[in-house]
């Protein structure tokens, strides 16, 4: 299975938070399953560590890469089509980055690792 994290469970895998689930903790460390985060949620870590909200203990841009190749995720970039399929979604989540990451798992194939129950609403497959 591909799986795609969403921005907070990348930071609770870096972290692990406790709020993990069994079963992501489980899908995480199978071997069958590739593990990506988008660079959609290294920029929304980026913006709420600049405003203060995300304290790191390194930059960004360190954090994450360390952080991510530590725990062996491959990075996914954001293209054009995918952020041209947000007009296809309907409107249950207003943040962009939530709406671009559905729109990723949609097109690439994947499911998205996330414990916000209205991403669940759209037509991608999710895993809490």
């Amino acid at each position: 299975m591909r799986l795609l994290v969403d921005t907070c469970t990348f930071l609770w895998l870096a972290g692990n938070d406790p709020r993990l689930t069994t079963r992501v903790r489980a899908a995480f460390v199978n071997p069958a399953n590739a593990v990506f985060l988008s660079s959609l949620s290294v920029w929304e870590i980026a913006i709420k560590h600049r405003l203060g909200r995300l304290p790191l203990p390194d930059s960004p841009g360190r954090y994450v890469v360390t952080q991510r190749e530590q725990l062996q995720i491959e990075s996914l970039a954001f293209d054009e089509a995918c952020a041209a399929h947000d007009t296809q979604l309907p409107p249950y989540h207003s943040d962009p980055f939530d709406r671009g990451l559905v729109s990723q798992a949609i097109l690439h194939g994947m499911t998205l690792v996330t414990p916000d129950p209205e991403i669940a609403r759209y037509p991608a497959p999710t895993l809490w």
